[in-house]
């Protein structure tokens, strides 16, 4: 399962990294706002078509109910909302060097927030391998310029961050729900919230060329993406997908060089080393010891394993979704930070031999 998560988490961050060369051009005919209005957009349409196409094939997840409103809604508000009209006030106000190293606090939000307030758990290597990847990150934002701006405009975005850090978390608190409606409902709610703001503010749509083009690259890029990084929160937790999403800058340097003819430099090559370091360390992190997992009732899509031992009527075919109680269990095996293993950690497996 973390390996397969692994997978999936940086198969997002590709996709969504190629956004960023491409949406710089794109970024020469329309608004940031306007162009993150039809990216999102393009992300939901292309999400709608594929669960038109493929609801034969799909497992029966576990359905939205009215319990998962307040989530999503702060998922939608925090993410759709917040998070973007912040950035683009701090951008009026800061340097684009500022900007960027900025922008990289949102990987940091998601992992302290995740480790604080919803209980996950990260062993010294995992922490050590999320700050190389973080390191890297803000490596590749040193660019030619002066860091420069006023207070305001770094509250802005540091508080641009900090709503998608927790816009994040809220998201991996549903994935165990089906994660193409959380995506589907985040994607279009998020893109209508800033397409109405931006038209109210007095933006225009852009031509029927570049709209047509930001619509297909959010069908990947933010659409694809983010089911894939949905996936990817259920089975490795907000705080290591985190770090693993944060290569998207990496990658999009990388697609750069191509596709805008730029040359790679010093800065580039550092972050290279740091992130891949970063992420091999993250991939042989191990975390194991002897846990007990309390009485839990919840609804998910699910296998009968170790953890999901209980009897049904007539045949079973798996896998399969409905409302099951988890009974009081103590065992040993290796894990990470998903839904089912929110434990606390004393001093004797807080740091397992497998992860220090």
């Amino acid at each position: 399962m973390q390996r397969r998560g692994a997978i999936l988490g940086l198969l997002a961050a590709v996709l969504f990294g190629m956004s960023a060369p491409i949406s710089k051009a794109l970024l020469a005919d329309t608004t940031p706002l306007m162009l993150a209005a039809l990216l999102y957009l393009g992300g939901g349409i292309g999400l709608a078509a594929w669960r038109l196409l493929s609801r034969r094939d799909r497992p029966a997840e576990a359905p939205l109910r009215r319990e998962d409103l307040p989530s999503l809604m702060g998922i939608v508000l925090l993410g759709g909302a917040i998070g973007p009209v912040s950035m683009l006030w701090g951008l009026h106000r800061l340097t684009g060097l500022a900007t960027s190293l900025l922008l990289n606090l949102e990987g940091p939000f998601t992992v302290l927030i995740a480790l604080v307030l919803f209980r996950e758990h990260l062993g010294r290597r995992g922490l050590a391998a999320a700050g190389l990847i973080f390191v890297g990150a803000a490596s590749l934002s040193l660019k030619e310029g002066s860091v420069g701006g006023d207070v305001a405009g770094a509250v802005a975005m540091a508080g641009a961050c900090l709503a998608w850090g927790l816009d994040n978390n809220l998201t991996q608190r549903l994935v165990m729900k089906d994660p193409l409606a959380v995506v589907l409902l985040k994607t279009l709610g998020a893109g209508g919230l800033m397409l109405v703001t931006a038209l109210a503010i007095g933006e225009a749509l852009p031509s029927p060329r570049i709209a047509g083009s930001a619509l297909l690259l959010g069908a990947a890029a933010y659409g694809a993406s983010l089911l894939l990084d949905a996936h990817a929160l259920r089975l490795l937790g907000a705080s290591r997908e985190a770090a693993l999403f944060a290569t998207a800058p990496f990658i999009g340097a990388l697609l750069a060089i191509p596709l805008l003819h730029e040359r790679p430099t010093a800065w580039d090559g550092a972050a290279s080393v740091f992130m891949a370091t970063g992420v091999v360390q993250l991939l042989r992190e191990r975390h194991a010891h002897r846990h007990t997992h309390e009485a839990m009732v919840h609804e998910h899509l699910h296998v009968h394993d170790a953890h999901h031992a209980h009897a049904h009527e007539g045949p079973v075919h798996e896998p399969h979704s409905h409302r099951h109680r988890h009974e009081p269990i103590t065992h040993d095996h290796p894990h990470v930070s998903d839904l089912h293993h929110r434990h606390a950690h004393g001093p004797d497996d807080s740091e397992g031999p497998d992860d220090q």
